[in-house]
């Protein structure tokens, strides 16, 4: 399927995926025949390499999918943006561990946690890792894992931040997930006890923050040219605008028939300041929007024309990213409080696009104060050191 066609695709999947929303929150897990659906679309291969039946597709169309998906059920676009992106991140490998991976089943998934909670210790060929992890979204349709860790010496000292490829056969997934909002993202812990990795399934995070890597030597087109950093927090910046922009749409379409029963009753509709509410949110999601849209297009323009990517436009591209976040979540904080009372209850669209937006505003990704910061620190004309750039 070609990379334009398959928003139609996901379109058509939507109202299932919706119907499916309240049992994927209540029972803790995407279903089954959602991911089949997901799978089968090609959402997963959007960013995975040709040579492994991959589309290679633009980063934007890639989001836009996400957004679409988020509006109908949260952890179902969460998942689809975590998950989605690793194939991604896993072409920017050594093409012995794509190969691991992809070889014999070019649909295998990859889950993450990159926080550097494991510890690598260099024996002959590779290295020893031991770590757990908390965090995974989507691991138990994972047959890999992409976990973070440190290199340490001899004496213990770290030497070196590193993502370590792992398969599933090499760790245990502890059930952990019990918590207020992206519930059924299932991100579970994963433990690993000093099991071996060799060399190859290993990429130095620093050599991924200045765009080099053994990966771009086979996977030369314009979408492995992009910053690691601009691309995973956009990921996770995504999923919580969706979600809020398809609560927007539902909350429109319950209050219009909607009639007070106490303020002096009359129709919703007509409450100039649930008007002023409808106005701000509307802008707000649309300013989230049009600001990530802008720079991942700029960003792929200057990889596909093979132009330098300037650091202030990965800058801005974080500064925005939190942004974005922040608007989804002030727009939704406007629309559950307008909505009344019934914006209380469990179950209610409102209520869990409330839970989801707040639960994804919450990754390290999406904190804004370091992105704002180190936005500052450039604008200032002061040195920038940091991986997520």
């Amino acid at each position: 399927m070609a990379a334009d066609d398959l928003l139609d695709t996901v379109r058509d999947l939507l109202p299932g995926i919706a119907a499916r929303a309240a049992d994927t929150d209540r029972l803790g897990r995407v279903p089954e025949e959602t991911m089949r659906e997901l799978v089968s679309a090609g959402v997963f291969r959007m960013l995975q390499p040709r040579r492994y039946g991959g589309l290679e597709a633009e980063p934007a169309r890639f989001y836009e999918v996400v957004r679409a998906l988020s509006g109908s059920c949260g952890s179902t676009g969460w998942i689809a943006s975590v998950v989605g992106v690793h194939p991604w991140h896993l072409a920017l490998f050594d093409d012995r561990a794509q190969r691991d991976v992809w070889g014999e089943d070019d649909a295998t998934l990859v889950s993450s946690a990159y926080a550097p909670a494991g510890r690598l210790v260099p024996v002959d060929g590779g290295y020893r890792l031991s770590g757990t992890w908390m965090f995974s979204s989507g691991c138990r349709f994972a047959s890999w894992a992409l976990l973070g860790a440190m290199i340490v010496g001899s004496e213990g000292r770290p030497l070196d931040f590193v993502t370590v490829l792992v398969p599933r056969s090499d760790y245990t997934i502890r059930d952990m997930w019990n918590v207020v909002g992206m519930r059924g993202t299932s991100s579970d812990e994963i433990v690993v006890d000093d099991v071996f990795v060799p060399d190859y399934r290993v990429k130095r995070n620093y050599e991924t923050s200045q765009l080099r890597g053994p990966g771009q030597k086979v996977n030369t087109g314009p979408l492995y040219r992009l910053p690691f950093a601009a691309l995973f927090t956009t990921t996770v910046a995504v999923p919580v605008v969706g979600v809020v922009a398809g609560c927007y749409e539902e909350y429109l379409s319950a209050m219009r028939e909607r009639v007070r029963l106490s303020l002096g009753g009359g129709r919703f509709v007509d409450d100039p300041f649930a008007q002023v509410a409808v106005g701000r949110a509307a802008s707000d999601i649309d300013a989230a929007i049009l600001q990530l849209d802008r720079n991942i297009r700029e960003l792929w323009e200057l990889a596909r024309t093979g132009k330098e990517i300037p650091l202030r436009l990965r800058l801005r591209t974080r500064r925005d990213q939190v942004r974005a976040t922040e608007r989804a979540v002030e727009a939704i904080d406007l629309l559950f409080k307008t909505a009344g009372g019934t914006s209380l209850f469990l179950g209610g669209v409102i209520e869990r696009a409330w839970r989801d937006a707040h639960a994804g505003s919450v990754h390290v990704a999406n904190e804004p104060e370091r992105a704002y910061a180190l936005y500052g620190r450039d604008a200032f004309g002061l040195p920038v050191e940091d991986n997520l750039v």
